[in-house]
């Protein structure tokens, strides 16, 4: 992603900050909450979600670690850490929580310091040649075994013919990519490249749109 590319999504996600709720998450939270539960996070275990936006799965992923778990939190936009942080304070979770705002990759943490990473409507952001980056990333912070759960827009299963929703939505993304900003992937094929091993593939969908729910796990 370039630099200027990058400026727009920043602004565009600062904007929407506020009201993306209302706009997107009424429609995915089902997908994300599944995606969460496949992850299964546990008490103690340290866990970073990349594009936290709004902050429900940060709430959710502190809850699962308990007080002796941490989440960390990186996302491109200043207006979703604003809106995340107030969400986590009111859950009376902050202490277990620290969100950073950076572009990535690179990823702005150690080698083998998670025990699990989680993207929701997310890896999708990325231009198609950045993923293999972006996961090559996860694999370095992740610990040997650690896993990965991404939740995504995913490609119309071989055979299948796309509804006229997901003609439209990738015909909006590829017309006017800064407000329809994502891409529906192969999710499954990019983690096996990177080499994480696929635990959980669930099937789902919004709007008659295909959604990928997956866990992968780097090698040990």
């Amino acid at each position: 992603m370039s630099t200027t590319d990058e400026k727009l999504t920043k602004s565009f996600y600062d904007r929407i900050s506020h009201s993306y709720d209302a706009l997107a998450d009424s429609n995915e939270h089902v997908a994300r909450e599944k995606g969460l539960a496949a992850l299964a996070v546990s008490e103690g275990e340290t866990v970073l979600e990349i594009g936290y936006g709004t902050g429900h799965s940060l709430v959710a992923l502190a809850e699962a670690v308990g007080e002796s778990g941490q989440v960390c939190g990186v996302d491109i936009s200043d207006g979703m850490q604003k809106v995340s942080e107030k969400r986590v304070a009111e859950a009376g979770l902050a202490e277990r929580v620290k969100l950073s705002v950076a572009n990535t990759p690179p990823l702005p943490f150690d080698d083998n310091t998670f025990d699990a990473v989680s993207m929701s409507f997310t890896l999708e952001l990325f231009p198609l040649e950045t993923i293999p980056e972006v996961l090559k990333e996860i694999r370095r912070v992740l610990k040997p075994g650690g896993r990965l759960g991404v939740v995504s827009m995913a490609l119309t299963q071989e055979g299948e013919k796309d509804s006229f929703l997901e003609k439209t939505y990738k015909w909006m993304h590829q017309h006017f990519p800064h407000i329809v900003d994502c891409q529906p992937i192969n999710a499954v094929g990019f983690l096996k490249e990177a080499g994480f091993e696929i635990k959980v593939e669930n099937n789902l969908e919004i709007w008659t749109m295909p959604v990928a729910a997956l866990v992968g796990v780097s090698p040990a």
